[in-house]
């Protein structure tokens, strides 16, 4: 389970802790983001573990929190509430790339008959920003907003593909078992990672999640940095990958090339 507090404590000393810094608001933030699909609820107590604050602190933070309308309480368990989306509706309508890439989306997943999905990188995670599915396809959630590792999909070996060394080292630290597919071997990671920037794709075979596999490519902005990957997935039941490979790829670069202009 990842631990919040660190993570904050980590950008506090990579952007420099000046006189404008709030700590009140970096730590009212902290709490926000500990609630997830594992953190579906927490007591005063867990919400205090989980970002590695003073309870004091933390009763404070949810207080603000169920006062502005993002959290309530039955006086015991805090959980979010919709308004909470209102932060995500504010980027996603405000981000070109969203914006470009939901129809995209949704017109390849109608043809591909399997999901397709963008993502932007956020440290060693992927967040979606835009996700399409067949019309058939039943019991899928929308996928936006949603994190996976980066080291274990084909959306975050693209986007790591991107970074500088150092950046791109850090975020292959740590890598960790999804399935028993997973490559874990840092060695192994730094050369596929490579291989995606010297190819320009990757292909993830039920490495994140059993029986599916993803071929992702960059979606670089017109001064050449990438700002976000475009990915197809499907069953791996559905043939062999390298016919997957060569089905699709040609399909995810003609679309990368006619979004490209258009991020910002």
């Amino acid at each position: 389970m990842p631990r919040i507090g660190d993570e904050h404590a980590a950008r506090r000393r990579e952007a420099g802790h000046g006189a404008d810094f709030l700590e009140a608001l970096a730590r009212g933030l902290a709490v926000l983001q500990a609630f997830g699909p594992e953190r579906r609820q927490m007591t005063l107590a867990e919400a205090a573990r989980a970002v590695e604050l003073p309870r004091a602190t933390v009763r404070r933070a949810l207080h603000t929190l169920v006062v502005l309308g993002h959290v309530e309480t039955d006086g015991r368990l805090f959980r979010l509430t919709p308004q909470v989306l209102r932060l995500a509706a504010g980027y996603l309508g405000a981000s070109g790339v969203a914006t470009v890439l939901q129809p995209l989306c949704e017109r390849l997943a109608a043809e591909a008959g399997g999901p397709c999905s963008a993502a932007v990188l956020d440290g060693a995670e992927i967040v979606f920003v835009a996700y399409g599915r067949p019309r058939l396809m039943l019991n899928v959630s929308t996928m936006v907003g949603s994190r996976l590792p980066a080291f274990c999909t084909a959306l975050g070996r693209v986007l790591l593909a991107g970074l500088p060394a150092a950046a791109r080292e850090a975020a292959l630290a740590t890598p960790f078992a999804v399935t028993p597919r997973t490559e874990t071997d840092p060695t192994r990671l730094k050369a596929l990672v490579a291989a995606a920037a010297a190819e320009g794709h990757a292909l993830v075979e039920q490495e994140a999640e059993w029986g599916f596999r993803s071929l992702a490519v960059p979606l670089p902005r017109q001064d050449g940095r990438v700002v976000a990957a475009l990915n197809i997935g499907m069953h791996t039941e559905g043939g062999s990958a390298e016919a997957f490979r060569a089905r699709w790829l040609p399909r995810l670069r003609e679309e990368a090339a006619a979004a490209s202009p258009l991020l910002l």
